[in-house]
């Protein structure tokens, strides 16, 4: 079993499914001869010629139809978008004709693409490029939409992207592309909708996706060695479709939970989640879920602003003390 960075486990396993099937071809600006903003892409173009490493314009809505129209007819292109926040620009591409399609013309032609792009702040980029506009997408019947959050899983659900007849927006956190973890010598696509429990527990259920999921797990492991708190931890790794059952399950187990997101709290996805333990735990529930997300304002550039303004472990920790302590469970 290898440790690699989850940056290599996208370029690993694109390069793998271009070898696999030849219908696979990668489209999106600067992904060849640059080899991608991210380096996601580097060696591609030279191993697999310009035929399917393609270079775009600065042309979303352009490249993303072009995309549609090329799965349309039985390939299975994969869109690098340099970030989710130029995903604006085709959002009628996606929302209007990847998504619906399918749908519209009764299954006649399926729309078999995947919609790489990262997001999330704490890069000082600013407000236009540091956005977790994830929800906009989640909330579209058509589309599916996966965030990974380890190299195992960035692989696992690649794989089952490229593989899908549905279009799937892929979300990378931008802070992720460096951390590193093990990723098994064979990967099998994972189950798109299907959540994962990392940590199993009985005080409180703790759920997160992409770099909330990890830091979840990461204060679950702190308050257990520190104060005896036994959290257990979901990664959602799907958006759309949501595997609300998992969530259920574990809340009617623990009858607290905390929801950690990078997106704001207005609308968010947390909304959705705690909706859904309202639905199928709330006679289950010791406490109100509460919910720690980004702060309700554009993202400051300023380094000390934007920090303050993103979820952090120690904010999840006050939540979790916060709803340990209104049922008297916290030691």
């Amino acid at each position: 079993m290898a440790v690699i960075t989850y940056r290599q486990a996208l370029h690993d396993t694109l390069r793998e499914e271009m070898l696999r099937d030849e219908d696979v071809l990668l489209i999106g600006e600067e992904i060849g001869i640059f080899e991608g903003s991210y380096k996601i892409t580097a060696g591609l173009l030279k191993e697999f010629g310009e035929k399917r490493v393609r270079d775009t314009p600065i042309a979303e809505e352009g490249f993303v139809g072009a995309a549609i129209g090329a799965a349309m007819l039985g390939l299975r292109p994969v869109v690098e978008l340099m970030t989710i926040n130029f995903s604006l620009i085709a959002l009628d591409q996606i929302v209007n004709h990847a998504a619906k399609i399918y749908g519209m013309f009764g299954g006649q032609t399926p729309v078999p693409m995947v919609l790489r792009t990262p997001g999330g702040g704490g890069q000082q980029l600013g407000a236009t490029h540091s956005q977790n506009i994830e929800l906009y997408y989640a909330f579209v019947p058509g589309l599916k939409v996966v965030a990974p959050s380890t190299p195992a899983d960035a692989k696992a659900l690649l794989l089952a992207s490229i593989r899908d007849n549905d279009p799937v927006l892929f979300l990378e956190n931008l802070a992720l592309y460096n951390t590193k973890g093990e990723v098994p010598d064979v990967v099998e696509p994972a189950e798109i909708g299907k959540a994962k429990v990392t940590r199993e527990g009985t005080d409180i259920t703790l759920i997160g996706y992409s770099r909330m999921a990890l830091v979840a797990h990461q204060v679950a492991e702190k308050l257990h060695a520190e104060e005896g708190i036994n959290a257990e931890v979901i990664d959602l790794r799907s958006l759309r479709p949501l595997d609300r059952q998992t969530i259920v399950d574990s809340v009617r187990k623990t009858g607290c939970a905390v929801v950690a997101e990078d997106d704001w709290l207005t609308y968010g996805i947390g909304a959705e989640i705690a909706a859904s333990i309202s639905d199928g735990a709330f006679d289950y529930l010791d406490a109100p879920v509460r919910r720690v997300a980004a702060a309700e304002v554009p993202l400051p550039y300023a380094k000390p602003l934007e920090r303050a303004a993103l979820p952090s472990a120690e904010s999840l920790t006050t939540a979790i003390h916060q709803t340990l302590d209104a049922v008297g469970r916290r030691r």
